[in-house]
Order: C-alpha cells, then sequence, then structure tokens
C-alpha cells in the first residue's frame, strides 16, 4: 500500500464530493429559474493496477449528468406570450448573432421590433405561414426566422367572400317588370332591403345596398341586386354606375333553393372581386324576410396582442377584433435528450452524445403541444438539494480525514530517522 496513494485517494474523494458540491450550489442557485433542468454528479470508481501481494489504493471519477427529460410543474402566468410545453419538445431560439439553441425557458415578451425575445435574450424562431402552410426541415433548424409581428402592423384585407343567408317570404308580392331593382330607375320597389360594409384594397370602407325582389310564382323567383351606395340617388333609386352584380334565385315546391351554382361575384369599388354564397337561402311563409349578409377584410389597424394555439400557431389581434395566423411554432428534439450540451442562458446545442436534431409541429407525432399564458418551472426540489448537500459535505469531511491520516502516517515515516 502506498502512503502517497492513500492521500491521492483522499484528494480524489474531495475533489468528488467538491464537483458534487458544485451541481447542488447550482441547482439551489436556479430553484426558481424558469425551464432549468437539474444537474447532478455521478461517481464511479478508479482502480490502480499494481502488485497483487498489496492493496493499491485507486480513487473516483465523476460524471455529470443533466436531468433533461424531466418535465418541470407548468404554472400559469398573466402573460399570453408566455409558453409552456406539456410534453416532449424544445422551443428554437437564437442568439444575437444567429446560431440557434433549444430551450424549454418559455418566458417571452415582445421587445421594441415586435420580436419575441425571452429573459436571456434569445429569439424565438418559427416558420412564416402568410403565403401558406410551411414545409418543415425534419432534421435540420435551418428555415426558420425571428417571429416578429411588426410585419403585419396597420394592415389592410379587402373584401374577398361573404355568406348571405336566411328566409324569404313566400307571400310576398311580386315586383312588376320595369320596376324591378336591376331596372334601376326612379320608380324601382323591392321586397326588403339590407345595407353592409365591405372593404377595397386599401382598407377604406365601402358601404353596399342588397336588395331582394320576388319576380315571380309558380316556381317562385327572385333577384338580388346589389348597388354602391355612393351613386344612390337621394339614398335610392337610381344609382349611378347600375348594379354591382344581379342574380336570379329559383325555389322549389317546399323552399328550397334550386339556382345553381349558389354563388354570385360582386366586384367592390377599389377592391378584389367578392364571391358570396346564397346556399344559405330558403322560402317560406313567414310574413316578412330576414336575411343575414356577412363578408370578411378590414379596415388598416395596429396589432394589439398576441394569441398562440396549442399547435403552435401565432395569432395576430388587430385593435379591430380581426385575427390573423402569421408564424407556426416549431419543436425541436434529438434522440437522447440527457445528453445535449447546456449552455449559458439555460438553451441546449446539439452534440455526437445527443444525436441530431428532429423537427416537427407542436401535436404531431411525439412532440407535446404548447401551452399559451404558462410557464414551465425548475424541476429541482428543494429539500432533495439540501439533503444531497449535507451528505457530500459529511462525504468530504471523512475525505480529509483520509488524507490527514496518510499525512500524519508520512510524517511518522520521515521521523524514523530521528
Amino acid at each position: 500500500m502506498s502512503i502517497f496513494g492513500i492521500m491521492r485517494t483522499g484528494v480524489s474523494g474531495m475533489a468528488a464530493q467538491g464537483s458534487k458540491l458544485g451541481a447542488v450550489s447550482d441547482n439551489i442557485a436556479n430553484v426558481n429559474t424558469v425551464g432549468y433542468k437539474r444537474a447532478s454528479t455521478e461517481f464511479s470508481s478508479l482502480i490502480s493496477e499494481g502488485n497483487h501481494s498489496e492493496y493499491n489504493s485507486g480513487g473516483v471519477e465523476t460524471t455529470t449528468r443533466y436531468a433533461i427529460s424531466d418535465e418541470g410543474l407548468i404554472m400559469g402566468s398573466t402573460s399570453k406570450t408566455d409558453l409552456a410545453i406539456r410534453g416532449n419538445g424544445f422551443f428554437v431560439v437564437t442568439d444575437a448573432g444567429g446560431t440557434p439553441y433549444m430551450t424549454r425557458a418559455g418566458a417571452f415578451v415582445k421587445n421594441g421590433s415586435q420580436e419575441l425575445v425571452n429573459s436571456a435574450g434569445f429569439y424565438l424562431m418559427g416558420y412564416p405561414i402568410q403565403n401558406g402552410d410551411p414545409t418543415v426541415v425534419a432534421n435540420s433548424l435551418d428555415g426558420l426566422e425571428r417571429i416578429n409581428l411588426a410585419n403585419v402592423a396597420y394592415e389592410a384585407n379587402p373584401t374577398q367572400s361573404g355568406t348571405l343567408k336566411g328566409v324569404l317570404d313566400s307571400n310576398a308580392t311580386v315586383i312588376a317588370a320595369g320596376t324591378l331593382p336591376s331596372d334601376n330607375v326612379a320608380g324601382s320597389t323591392y321586397s326588403s332591403k339590407a345595407s353592409i360594409v365591405s372593404y377595397d384594397n386599401l382598407g377604406n370602407k365601402k358601404f353596399l345596398d342588397v336588395y331582394m325582389a320576388k319576380t315571380g310564382t309558380a316556381p317562385d323567383t327572385w333577384q338580388a341586386v346589389v348597388f354602391d351606395q355612393a351613386g344612390a340617388t337621394a339614398g335610392g333609386f337610381p344609382y349611378a354606375g347600375g348594379p354591382l352584380a344581379n342574380v336570379a334565385l329559383a325555389f322549389g315546391p317546399t323552399g328550397q333553393l334550386t339556382t345553381a351554382p349558389a354563388n354570385f361575384t360582386v366586384a367592390i369599388p377599389g377592391g378584389a372581386t367578392a364571391t358570396i354564397d346564397f346556399s344559405q337561402v330558403s322560402q317560406v311563409a313567414t310574413g316578412e324576410t330576414a336575411l343575414e349578409l356577412a363578408v370578411d377584410g378590414n379596415a388598416p389597424s395596429a396589432v394589439e396582442s398576441v394569441d398562440i394555439a396549442e399547435d403552435g400557431t401565432v395569432y395576430a389581434v388587430f385593435e379591430n377584433g380581426a385575427r390573423r395566423a402569421t408564424y407556426r411554432i416549431p419543436l425541436a428534439t434529438v434522440p437522447s435528450v440527457d445528453q445535449l450540451t447546456p449552455q449559458s442562458g439555460n438553451v441546449y446545442s446539439v452534440n455526437n452524445m445527443s444525436g441530431d436534431v428532429i423537427v416537427g409541429f407542436p401535436e404531431s407525432g411525439s412532440f407535446g403541444s404548447i401551452r399559451s399564458g404558462a410557464l414551465e418551472q425548475s424541476n429541482v426540489d428543494l429539500a432533495t438539494e439540501l439533503t444531497a448537500m449535507i451528505e457530500s459535505q459529511r462525504s468530504y469531511t471523512a475525505n480529509s480525514k483520509v488524507f490527514q491520516t496518510g499525512s500524519e502516517i508520512l510524517d511518522v515515516l520521515v521521523n524514523l530517522k530521528r
């Protein structure tokens, strides 16, 4: 047995326990850090080869493990941009230089450029979907861009579609030819009238007058005529420029619509050509006509807030209440999550031990879902860490006693000459 071996073993033990205390101190310091994953120190024996007639003390070596795959407690918050992942996956973020990382720390806020940034300064990445569903690069973090809502602020959408639904009165008086709304003369009359708001390409409001007039019986026929309200004469007929749309409707013996196709087009002044679906119109003996016409489009409006769905779709909510899907947040993972390399800022990078990155959308495959207005807490258990600290402290003291004993034996040996 080597006296120096005893001392080296004691030093090895103290170093190992010091490493464990370091992991414990980090865990305790980050007990309230959002998305933090606890570290632990594992020990393995180190055997010295030597003369088999006596014991040769070896030592202990340490390996640091990270419980990255252990999900922390998810708690609600008051901010819609606070995000937590329920299940597998990581948010993809980048630093200011564009280097991609993965993280579970989802405390994101909008910066001055309307980008979503977490408390460590990393930018949330996503796929833009303004031009349709994105194609995921399944084995790479390329193709993503910073989620930025400034690009959709004060955006106007022209009216492109609408729906006409309701019931017509089968007992309405037939309007004589020459005085129909489509005739657009001073004496034109009608069975019912409604006014709606549509939007041109710049978001200007365009008011439309919609007239319904019964034109015949057996079979019952009607006409729907649309005019630009700006062309009305003293609020009525005739309208300058004539009708924007004129469609004939026919109904069967049970009041069902028999006209095909069940839609017509309206050229919005200064805007797009809108397609109006009237397949939900019917005719019964109601005593009155009750119709509802709804169209899409909106005036220019700033982004007021952000809504994020569980499938990762980011909706910009405008001041006028309109919603628009702008981005889709992907999730990333690797085959061996606990082998990821931790970096400052509570982020992780891929290495050879973790395997290549896998990217997909929330709620698809093995990926979990995103919860808005919530944060994943640290997975550190304070009681466990304090217990481990006491154990490590005792072990460190015992190893120091081994070193002290070896030192005393060496001192005896040196003094034998005296």
